[in-house]
């Protein structure tokens, strides 16, 4: 239900897809490696990480590693699946205590009704209830002003108070494509070529520490959107990225074809995800 609902808002997905297939890099979406889906949070009472993250710890995810984005004012955490069937997940918050006065009232106007964790009323092994929940309005519509006015102190407190709990972004695993679209470098060229923008920020390949996880995404697509009194504006929707994850040293003498997950760099890097979250930010989408 999410990834339906997200590919039918992001037109880049199907494009992108469609190329793939048509080039014969692979024969359906279903085929397309999804390294990890993220999503976005506001860390206010009953919201926020501590709850959201209860969906997936039930169905048998690990929670592992945490990160901090001072400048951006976000936690985080990334959730290991319970088979390699399933996707990563990166969950991130807004700390909404460290914004202004301002922000922080606009937010709560729009979230103080909620007096108890609405996860807690969902039957979790009732996928199509679950589903429904991730499309639900937890809180009213904002209006543009209050929007815009978030938008000028923090781009990620306007995009979750508008797009609530939809799925930010998915990801190719370009590593598990085939010779020839298999490195960051050349996938990106192949996007690019379909008039596709790409993120700049930090570079259009954002490269860890280590130099085993490489990340690109294209730039958020805009949407015309409708707020509280009928008032429109264009916003940043959602976006596509893709990931390359390097073999790891002791690995390095393994065949191509004897290659598993467990072999490639896991997790992620701060610096790559900060630099990530700005796919949806003005300096991206007016550039």
């Amino acid at each position: 239900m999410l990834f339906e609902r997200y590919q039918e808002k992001v037109p880049a997905v199907k494009k992108i897809t469609q190329a793939m297939i048509d080039r014969g890099i692979v024969s359906s979406q279903q085929e397309i490696v999804n390294d990890h889906i993220a999503f976005r949070t506001l860390g206010v009472p009953y919201l926020g990480i501590q709850s959201f993250e209860k969906i997936f710890l039930h169905h048998g995810y690990t929670k592992r590693d945490y990160y901090y984005f001072e400048g951006k004012k976000l936690n985080a955490y990334w959730y290991a699946p319970p088979t390699q069937a399933y996707p990563r997940i990166f969950m991130s918050e807004l700390v909404v205590t460290e914004l202004s006065d301002k922000a922080q009232y606009i937010i709560h106007q729009y979230t103080n009704h909620i007096t108890a964790d609405p996860v807690d009323a969902l039957d979790l092994n009732n996928g199509q209830q679950i589903g429904e929940f991730f499309h639900q309005s937890l809180w009213q519509l904002p209006t543009r002003k209050d929007y815009t006015d978030l938008l000028e102190e923090s781009e990620y407190a306007a995009w979750v108070i508008y797009n609530r709990y939809y799925l930010n972004h998915y990801t190719i695993s370009v590593h598990a494509l085939k010779e020839g679209y298999n490195k960051l470098a050349g996938f990106n060229q192949f996007v690019e070529g379909l008039g596709i923008k790409l993120n700049t920020s930090g570079g259009k390949i954002k490269i860890s520490g280590d130099g085993l996880l490489s990340q690109s995404s294209t730039v958020a697509e805009m949407q015309e959107a409708t707020f509280a009194g009928v008032e429109t504006m264009r916003i940043a929707g959602s976006y596509v990225e893709f990931a390359e994850r390097g073999v790891l040293p002791q690995f390095a003498h393994l065949p191509v074809e004897q290659l598993q997950t467990e072999h490639r760099r896991d997790g992620f890097e701060t610096n790559n995800a900060d630099k990530i979250f700005e796919s949806t930010y003005t300096g991206q989408t007016r550039s």
